[in-house]
């Protein structure tokens, strides 16, 4: 009952360690009471069901945090360590899911460029053969889009471009960020995907400017898996 009348007079802002002076009580005796019934069985927890629902209810995805929230809006107000310490006492652990973003739509009208790298991943010289990919980062805003451009031969990016859209104009300025930088010769060969970026009148448009030839690999084809570990720029 002493102990009980500590936790109270704590929770109205009084020192456990005036209250256990007063009442002439032990302050380790204290906190190890306080640790028993943080600990005790779940039959004596009658937070701990509406904490399982909430987190069976997230699909099992709610850190401490979130449930904290989740059980404010049922009325149940529980701090942040409390609910995480109950939630290690109880095995209940988060199962994150990756989501998957298509970066790549093939499925389009727009004509396709042969294939002239042909695999040929090892140019003699920079500048002679360049590849060309979209990636994307997860942010706390939501998602970003990467294109890259990559020379080759010494596996340097020579051009990048962020945005929050796939749109041609996204690979176009990395485009334009790699010419700029290394004003390449012509029939220079960019070998990219066949999405539809890279199909796009204006992406060829560019290369036609500068007189690149373009390059697209076979559908379902990963040029990844030669120039890094396969699914290194994801």
């Amino acid at each position: 009952m002493s102990h009980r009348l500590v936790q109270q007079l704590a929770e109205k802002a009084i020192a456990p360690t005036h209250s256990c002076r007063i009442l002439g009580l032990s302050r380790s005796g204290f906190y190890a009471a306080r640790q028993r019934a943080a600990t005790a069985s779940p039959a004596s927890l009658p937070e701990l069901p509406h904490l399982r629902a909430a987190f069976e209810a997230s699909g099992q995805t709610y850190g401490s945090r979130r449930l904290v929230t989740a059980l404010a809006e049922c009325g149940l107000r529980m701090g942040r360590h409390r609910v995480r310490r109950l939630m290690h006492i109880h095995g209940l652990k988060t199962c994150w899911k990756r989501k998957f973003v298509y970066t790549t739509n093939s499925r389009h009208d727009l004509p396709c460029a042969p294939n002239l790298l042909n695999r040929q991943f090892n140019p003699d010289r920079a500048d002679q053969a360049w590849v060309a990919d979209i990636t994307y980062i997860r942010t706390r805003s939501g998602w970003l889009y990467l294109a890259a451009v990559l020379d080759l031969h010494s596996r340097k990016v020579v051009g990048w471009s962020l945005a929050p859209h796939m749109r041609a104009e996204l690979v176009c300025t990395a485009l334009q960020m790699a010419i700029a930088q290394r004003n390449p010769p012509a029939g220079l060969i960019v070998h990219s995907d066949r999405g539809s970026q890279y199909a796009s009148l204006e992406y060829q448009s560019l290369l036609s400017q500068h007189g690149i030839r373009c390059s697209m690999s076979r559908r379902g084809n990963c040029w990844e898996c030669a120039a890094y570990p396969c699914g290194a720029m994801r």
